[in-house]
């Protein structure tokens, strides 16, 4: 492709991209195919010769978007927010143009400045305390972008196991590192993130899981507890994590009382996670969820989630940034140069190659500016606390958690098996795509507000459909209850049960024995609020089978349904 058919080609593709977005509402939101779908589809090998572009692009749109879950689409309520802009894919397409390698200074100057400079933009945005930048007076600390959160984590959790290390040895310096594994544990409460199990894992060290309170919220007592068990065992606390707007219910932890726990055992790093709500604190009336901040090493957010910037983009800020590189710094020959005052970028992260990230949130920042970003973000926080009203305005529901951004769990006041196949109708549409999640002990339907426009009519809308569902559910559980007509906008005759591998399938839930979950390899058990296990009782199986045994007895042999159990023991 030469300079004037990419010209030509790369128009074609904008308008494409525009048309997509404009008409993104005429799209199911989420495909209902089998996995290897799309094998069928394509030829076995790759062309022998270059193909024509408009056949490529035809080929995106009937083979491709059809089968793409549409993460932008105004009845997308999963998940977090898949930020995303047309400043920032503008950013973003200039950044792959430009098409530098930014692992140092030398390498790429303006690429590793301007991240330098946005990241302090970004921290004075969100009212960081003033150690995070690298412009502020006596600051040792300063921001990087890496790919994720997860990414976040790991690093930083590298970095406190060799400051913790490095004080465990003394001046041992001929013992191995390896030696002083056993002795570190790190601290998460059970609403964690499970990338924070992962980094555990990686880093090979031990992780303690902890309770939180009947709220779902970490807090101070049950850190120090454990902290001083682990001390009287001879162990060492190096790494704690809070969290602000955890995965499953959006709850903040409380940084005060954890980050004072911190500060009284000196090898301890405590990291805060705020992936989805630490944007939120680009506006003033949510700092409340900041307070003792001040008593972390390490905060992370996540831009590509609520700040309009698409993935991968995750904002971190060290208090000491010394700390950092040193844990993380591979310095051969080949990559030094001779400006050692500068900023290399390499030494933050994982990977030596990095792309030109900063580009993309600079133009997301000059386009909106913080008023544009903050109404975006109460926008979504208002329309959020409409449908948390009108759950509350129906008797048959119930909201489980603590609406404070764009996030409400709800459910029906019936058995979470109910809840289930609620979310399975929902989902099995394709009209409306959600996640479930545990919160509480229940398992609940997470609907988060991620659409860049969203308005009422989209929330309306959503509530008025999922009431319908819910009619369409209870009257396949329960028949002889609904004493009113069923809305539906298809079946003429009373709906039916979901079969179990439906159910399981498009509420995104496992069920299993408590005996098959205390065997498993992760006990942690931290989340990531997309996939919740169900854990049934030896009796409760035993039970549910039975049942499924006289109702595949009793079941008509014309029935056009799987024969599948809708018992949530046998899922």
């Amino acid at each position: 492709m030469n300079t004037e058919e990419f010209r030509k080609y790369g128009k074609q593709m904008i308008d494409y991209i525009c048309d997509y977005g404009q008409t993104i509402e005429t799209r199911d939101v989420a495909p209902t195919v089998d996995p290897g779908f799309l094998r069928q589809l394509l030829p076995d090998e790759a062309p022998q010769k270059g193909e024509d572009f408009k056949r490529m692009l035809d080929d995106v749109e009937t083979k491709i978007m059809p089968n793409m879950v549409h993460w932008n689409h105004p009845r997308f309520f999963a998940y977090f927010p898949a930020g995303n802009s047309y400043p920032s894919i503008l950013g973003d397409m200039l950044s792959s143009a430009i098409g530098s390698i930014g692992f140092s200074w030398a390498s790429s100057p303006a690429a590793t400045e301007l991240e330098t400079i946005v990241l302090d933009w970004y921290a004075k945005a969100l009212d960081l305390p003033c150690f995070f930048r690298s412009d502020a007076k006596g600051s040792r600390g300063g921001g990087v972008l890496q790919g994720s959160a997860s990414e976040c984590a790991l690093v930083c959790m590298m970095a406190a196991r060799a400051r913790a290390i490095k004080e465990l040895k003394g001046n041992h310096h001929d013992v191995h590192d390896s030696v002083y594994l056993p002795q570190l544990v790190a601290y998460a409460s059970k609403e964690a993130h499970s990338s924070i199990e992962k980094a555990a894992k990686m880093a090979i060290v031990k992780l303690r899981a902890l309770d939180t309170d009947c709220r779902g919220v970490f807090r101070g007592d049950t850190l120090r507890q454990a902290i001083q068990e682990d001390m009287a065992q001879g162990l060492t606390p190096f790494f704690v994590v809070a969290t602000v707007g955890t995965t499953s219910a959006c709850v903040f932890d409380n940084l005060v009382e954890i980050g004072q726990v911190c500060r009284e055992v000196r090898s301890i790093w405590f990291h805060v996670d705020g992936a989805y709500a630490g944007n939120s604190f680009i506006l003033p009336e949510m700092r409340r969820f900041k307070e003792g901040l001040e008593y972390a090493d390490s905060f992370n957010t996540n831009p590509n989630k609520l700040l309009l910037t698409n993935f991968d983009c995750s904002a971190m800020w060290v208090k000491d940034v010394k700390s950092l590189t040193t844990a993380l710094a591979v310095d051969p020959l080949y990559l030094q140069h001779d400006h050692s005052s500068a900023i290399d970028y390499r030494h933050y992260g994982i990977p030596l190659s990095r792309r030109f990230r900063a580009l993309k949130l600079w133009f997301v920042f000059r386009s909106y500016g913080i008023v544009g970003l903050q109404k975006y973000i109460r926008n979504h926080i208002a329309l959020a606390k409409r449908f948390e009203t009108l759950v509350n305005s129906d008797d048959r529901f119930e909201v489980r958690n603590d609406v404070n951004l764009g996030l409400v769990c709800f459910r029906l006041k019936q058995q979470d098996r109910i809840n289930r196949d609620l979310l399975a109708r929902i989902n099995q549409s394709g009209k409306f795509h959600m996640t479930p999640a545990m919160v509480r002990g229940k398992y609940i339907i997470r609907f988060c507000v991620t659409y860049e426009h969203a308005t009422e009519e989209h929330i309306d809308y959503a509530w008025e459909e999922i009431k319908n569902y819910a009619e369409e559910t209870l009257a396949a559980e329960c028949p002889e209850e609904i004493t009113e007509p069923v809305v539906t906008a298809a079946a003429k005759k009373p709906p039916k049960k979901l079969t179990r591998s439906m159910s399981t399938r498009f509420s995104f839930t496992r069920s299993v024995s408590r005996e098959i979950f205390e065997r498993q390899n992760s006990r942690s058990q931290l989340t990531d609020g997309c996939t919740p296990i169900v854990i049934i009782d030896t009796d409760d199986i035993l039970e549910s089978l039975q049942r499924a045994s006289r109702m595949n007895g009793e079941r008509n042999s014309n029935d056009t349904y799987d024969s599948d159990s809708t018992d949530e023991a046998s899922n």
